[in-house]
Formats: structure tokens, sequence, C-alpha cells
């Protein structure tokens, strides 16, 4: 019981040591500055709010489908909406340094499950790390490439 114990302890010691080093790697250290620089600049923070407001009334617009007045108003306006905010440099640096860090998350992720088996499921692992299927976790077994 204490060996068990004292292996859990090591084992979520472990856990947290991980967890610092992702939280201090460049592309943690680059979400965040980018996420920061997201909601503080003006002119990205009106984008948003526009197009949050023309989100919901795509939403209520969608319930009725093209059958509602404003089907091509809001349509158009939304996509505009939505190009404007994309093509924002702080969006898409964002969006960038998003993609890096789940890149990173994925790669840890998979680490971890293939130091236990080559059978794990990695969420992700699908995405990336294959060009199977990816989901299936058996590791080709089912005939995919994975």
């Amino acid at each position: 019981m204490i060996a068990t114990t004292m292996e859990l302890i090591n084992i979520a010691d472990a856990a947290d040591a991980l967890g610092d080093m992702i939280l201090q790697s460049e592309q943690a250290v680059q979400y965040r500055e980018c996420y920061k620089k997201l909601y503080t600049e003006e002119s990205v923070k009106h984008k948003i709010v526009a197009f949050s407001r023309l989100k919901e009334q795509y939403e209520e617009v969608q319930r009725f489908g093209r059958y509602h007045p404003d089907y091509k108003r809001i349509m158009m306006e939304t996509r505009t909406a939505k190009r404007e905010m994309d093509m924002d440099e702080y969006v898409a640096a964002f969006r960038r340094a998003e993609t890096e860090l789940q890149q990173l998350l994925d790669e840890v992720s998979l680490l971890v499950a293939r130091s236990v088996s080559e059978q794990v499921k990695v969420p992700g692992a699908g995405s990336i790390f294959s060009s199977g299927c990816g989901s299936c976790g058996s590791g080709g077994s089912c005939g995919c490439s994975a």
C-alpha cells in the first residue's frame, strides 16, 4: 500500500513538472501574449463585439432558414464581419499561436500515451500524426496505416 501511494505521489509530481514545462514553453508564452493582445487592442475588440452581435442574429435566422425576412442581409453581414475579423493581424497571430500550442499538447499526449502502450487511443493524434484513420488506437490492425 505504501509503495503504491509513493508511486502515485511520484507520478503526480512528474505530471506537475510536465505541466509547468508546458506552461513555460515558447508556444504557451506566445499564446498568452497573443491572447492578451487580442482582448486589449481596441480595433480587435470592436470587430469581435460586432461579429458576436451578428452571430446572435445569424443563429436566430438559422432557425427559420431562408424563409426569414432578413436571411440574405444577415448572412452577408455575418460573412463580411467574420472575414474582417479573420483578416486582422492580431486574430491571425492568435490562431497561429493557438495551433502551435495545440500541436505541442498533441505531441505530449502522444508521447505519454505511447509510453504506456501503442494501443492507447490519443485524442488529436488522428489529424496530425497518422495518415490512416488514426482514431482506432489499434496501431494499424484495423487496416489503417496508423
